[in-house]
């Protein structure tokens, strides 16, 4: 059995640019995805912390150290600069892969810099 499991997420990342009349995708800084071990034209969930969208795109690269996040094409519609956004990619995961999987979480602050990384969600207390 295959288990669909949180893969990376770049969380709090703040969008840059959105650009209505591109090809589509979301451009992340290259440095953000080696990160975060997202690849390009993977596909990416992102979820608009400002107006609750959520929608589906793929990862292209943007020139590393340049705080790029970029939103393209019809997602553009579903975010806009300056907007806080959180990206997160998926992968499936047999039973045997799952004892050692760890998701890659990037946190970040101003100007889209590493607040710092882990590989565990704190638990949510009462």
């Amino acid at each position: 059995m295959l288990t669909h499991m949180l893969k990376a997420k770049l969380h709090m990342a703040r969008v840059t640019h959105a650009v209505l009349n591109y090809e589509g995708s979301c451009a992340i800084d290259g440095e953000l995805l080696d990160m975060a071990g997202i690849r390009d034209n993977e596909q990416i969930q992102i979820y608009n912390v400002e107006n609750g969208q959520r929608f589906t795109t793929y990862a292209i690269r943007a020139e590393e150290g340049s705080g790029i996040i970029s939103v393209n094409g019809a997602a553009a519609h579903l975010a806009s600069a300056d907007q806080r956004v959180i990206i997160c990619s998926y992968a499936m995961y047999t039973d045997a892969e799952l004892d050692a999987h760890q998701p890659a979480l990037v946190y970040l602050q101003d100007g889209n810099a590493v607040s710092h990384t882990s590989n565990a969600i704190p638990v949510q207390l009462a």
